[in-house]
């Protein structure tokens, strides 16, 4: 049986809306599905109970994503098994897409949809970056970024190890070598980004804290095991994109001073250590 875990927030706005997309096919069993409901103080569970017997909700007092997962793993009956963020959107159809894709391919353990950024409503900067960063290297190959991560039982084993980051996708992500892992573009996942240059730079600030934290980690584990893979993105990345794209590079700049204001949001998080403040934006939960 195919479990979906879903750790959720105050995402009373939001949930139903993904909910309502796991759920929409009524010829399909379905999957197992369990909303982990972590200290919310808004009505995520009623709205998430209002969906039927299929969905399972579980509610605990800590407002704390990785425990919500945690505890989710408890609740969950099978595997292939998805982590999905509360705030995105995938359907049934989807979900069959990466399962069939780990069941295909032995070596594969872990998988996770391509995704669509609707940018219609977003102001002109917010639409300038994503047109960029969704051309990036290692945002087309990572599965970072999605909301979404499929696993088999042997990958859970690799992710469930890791410790508690901010950037639990990215190092779920480099858990796995390029051989391990795949992006199933025929399964899809609606993003919603920022609608404001703000809501994009907090949600910038947030990444480079967590990269910071993630890289620490990785630093320390170095020592053990050697050099660990990266998902940086480096200036080299960018001068190959405008050599083959060169009509982007307003972007590029808008990218650029994005990463710049983000890296100075930072500062103060990554000197105190400050690795659980969530900076969240609200402008993609409208």
């Amino acid at each position: 049986m195919t479990s979906i875990v879903i750790p959720a927030h105050n995402e009373g706005r939001v949930i139903g809306r993904l909910l309502d997309a796991l759920l929409a096919d009524p010829s399909a069993s379905g999957p197992d599905i369990v909303v982990v409901c972590n200290g919310c103080t808004d009505d995520t569970a009623r709205v998430a109970g209002a969906h039927g017997d299929r969905v399972r909700v579980v509610e605990i007092p800590t407002p704390s994503k990785h425990t919500a997962l945690r505890v989710g793993d408890e609740h969950a009956r099978g595997f292939p098994r998805l982590y999905v963020d509360a705030d995105v959107v995938i359907g049934a159809a989807d979900v069959r897409a990466l399962t069939d894709a780990l069941a295909r391919h032995p070596a594969l353990l872990a998988a996770a949809p391509g995704r669509d950024i609707p940018l219609a409503g977003c102001a002109w900067p917010v639409r300038a970056y994503y047109r960029v960063w969704q051309l990036l290297p290692a945002v087309r190959e990572g599965l970072f970024g999605r909301g979404v991560i499929a696993v088999t039982e042997e990958g859970h084993g690799r992710i469930a190890a890791l410790p508690p980051l901010m950037a639990d996708d990215l190092a779920a992500s480099l858990a796995f070598g390029p051989g391990e892992r795949s992006v199933v573009e025929t399964a899809r996942v609606v993003v919603r980004p920022p609608r404001t240059w703000s809501d994009l730079i907090r949600r910038k600030v947030r990444a480079a804290t967590s990269s910071a934290e993630f890289e620490r980690f990785q630093a320390a584990r170095d020592v053990q095991e050697g050099a660990a893979p990266s998902a940086r993105t480096g200036p080299g990345d960018l001068r190959a994109l405008l050599r083959a794209r060169p009509a982007l590079l307003p972007g590029v700049v808008v990218f650029a001073a994005a990463a710049l204001a983000a890296r100075r949001g930072s500062r103060r998080a990554i000197r105190d250590q400050d690795f659980s403040t969530w900076l969240r934006d609200e402008s993609s939960r409208r």
